[in-house]
Order: structure tokens, then sequence, then C-alpha cells
């Protein structure tokens, strides 16, 4: 066991040390369309896909899919709550689908504000915090019974947001003002608006609950807060259309997902320093991510797409080509 232990540090801080990662393989999920959040359950070794309608279950051992939760219209954020219920954000229904991760059976619905996008939780007080993306709201459900406690507005749109307990505030990206609100957990308000420039149109947040930052990717940079005070302490020039952005505590890495197809690997410290240590290439449109604290992989989703048309126009994907990237540090 404690030669165990020592093996694992020596690679925890080759990571830290080092932050570059490598591709490590390919999960093909086919289909076309609509993608985004994904979501790691390390202790079940299972990664969660939303992929337009359903949720892709995948195996994070073997990299195979093993199940689908299906009726989850407009699918963006999951999550697995400590009481062994999951969550999913189904933005087009205007609900929060409850279901068993064992079984992958929906056992209820909650009404939440318009278009629920990212969702967090809320140790403290086991809620569950669903962010209205265009509801400019938070609908606040209790964890074990699925009733909504209240709902808090908020002073913009919503993205993605994270929770720290020991300050009692939860954290909400503001997409159309460039700011971040800030919710005390006790009165369920907005105590606070953070503008965080240089930092653009914030989407992806992440936070490190032991010194209180919290990063925000959004434009061209990433940026990381005071969790007290708001101050921007640091910032970083990132890829281009970013929408996703993760902490790795144990080997002190933040990083951004870009659908400019890459991931900026970014060296946080010593003190509130950041240095982008690698711009890791995935592919074009791959924008969201999700990080495994366990084996500090990086899993992201995309499709192939056709030429441009003659003239201008949006190019189309490939049909049967979404697939999931997985990147792990490099030995």
């Amino acid at each position: 066991m404690l030669k165990s232990l020592a093996v694992a540090a020596v690679l925890i801080a080759a990571v830290s040390a080092d932050g570059q990662y490598a591709p490590a393989g390919e999960v093909h999920v086919g289909g076309l369309g609509r993608f985004d959040y994904l979501a790691v359950d390390s202790p079940a070794k299972r990664l969660y896909l939303s992929h337009g309608t359903e949720v892709v279950v995948i195996d994070t051992t073997t990299n195979a899919i093993v199940g689908r939760i299906p009726d989850t219209q407009g699918v963006h954020g999951i999550l697995i709550a400590p009481n062994g219920k999951g969550f999913i954000t189904a933005g087009q229904e205007n609900k929060v689908a409850i279901f068993d991760p064992k079984t992958l059976k929906v056992s209820m619905k909650v009404d939440t504000g318009a278009n629920p996008d990212a969702i967090v939780y809320e140790p403290k007080h086991k809620e569950i915090y669903s962010l209205n993306h265009t509801g400019k709201s938070v609908t606040v459900i209790d964890a074990d019974s699925g009733k909504v406690v209240t709902t808090i507005p908020l002073s913009g749109v919503a993205e993605s947001g994270a929770a720290d307990p020991d300050l009692g505030r939860v954290y909400v990206n503001i997409e159309d003002t460039s700011a971040v609100d800030v919710i005390d957990i006790n009165t369920r308000k907005v105590i606070a608006t953070w503008k965080v420039a240089p930092a653009e149109e914030p989407t992806g947040m992440a936070i490190d609950t032991k010194r209180h930052r919290v990063f925000v990717g959004g434009g061209p940079s990433q940026v990381m807060l005071d969790g007290s005070t708001g101050k921007v302490v640091a910032s970083v020039k990132i890829c281009d259309g970013t929408d996703a952005t993760f902490f790795d505590a144990a080997t002190s890495m933040s990083m951004s997902a870009c659908s400019d197809g890459h991931i900026s690997i970014v060296k946080v410290g010593p003190g509130d320093t950041m240095t982008v240590v690698q711009t890791l290439e995935t592919r074009r449109g791959a924008r969201t991510m999700a990080l495994d604290p366990v084996t500090h992989k990086i899993y992201t989703a995309a499709q192939d797409f056709q030429p441009a048309p003659a003239g201008g126009g949006r190019a189309q994907g490939v049909p049967d080509s979404l697939r999931v990237l997985v990147y792990a540090p490099s030995k």
C-alpha cells in the first residue's frame, strides 16, 4: 500500500510539473447534431454525455457505451449527487429530470425556469441549483425529495456555476453582461455581481475550494477571481470559442476547452499566478469537456464536418461521426 501511494504521488507530481496531455482513445457514439456538457462519475467509472434528446452513458474503464437515458429533450447538464441520485437539465422541457444511475431510469421531472442549462450541487444544504439560461434565474431543488425550494432571480443570462460551501456561496456566470452573480446559500439571494474582464461573455467555470479561487473562461481569457472579494487576481489568454472550464485540485491545473479545436492547459501557482503550459489539439467544435479528478483524464466531444458550401454558409456535420475524445497526462 505504501509503495502504491508513493507511486501515485510521483505521478501526480509529474503531471503538476509538466501539465502535458496526449490522446488516449476515442469512443464512437454515432448520430449527429447537438451535444453539450459531459460529466464524470469517478467512483462509478462512468461518463455522461448530453446528446440532443438523450444522455449517453460510457464506461470509462472500457470506453464502451453501457446505456442511454432517453426523453431528456434539449439536455444540457448532468450531475450525480452524493445521495446516489442523478439530475439532468432538459432545456426544451423547462424541467430537471431525476434518475437512478444504476438503472438509468427517470423517476420524476421537476419544473424549472426557462431553458435550464448548467447544474450545480450545493453540499451544505444538499441542494441542486438549476441554472436557467434564458430564464435568468436559478431553481433550487432539494436533492433528496426533489421538491423546489425557491427560485432566485439573476442579473442576466445564466451559464455555468460552482459552489464554495465554506464561504457559503454559489457563483453563476452571467453571459450577456460579462459578470458573475454571487448567491448566498443561506438567504438564497444574489448578494453581489462581479465583472470578469478581461474575460468576455463567460461560459465555463471551475473552483478551487481550498484557496477560494474561481476560474472563469470567457472570450479571449481565463481569469482567476478571489472568491471572497471578486477581485481578478490573474488572467491568461486561451483558445478561441471556449465553453467549458475545469480545475484539477490534485495537480493545480485549470483548463478551458474551445470550439477552435484546442484545450488550454493552465498551471496555477505558485501563488496567484497562471501560466499556459500546453495548447492541446483536439477537434473543431470540441468546446465542452469533463475532467476525471482520479485519473486526471480529459473527455471532450466532437463530430466531423463536411466542406463548407461554395459561396459561403455553414458547414454541415458528417452523419454518424459524433465521438468522445479521451486525453491523458503524458508519461
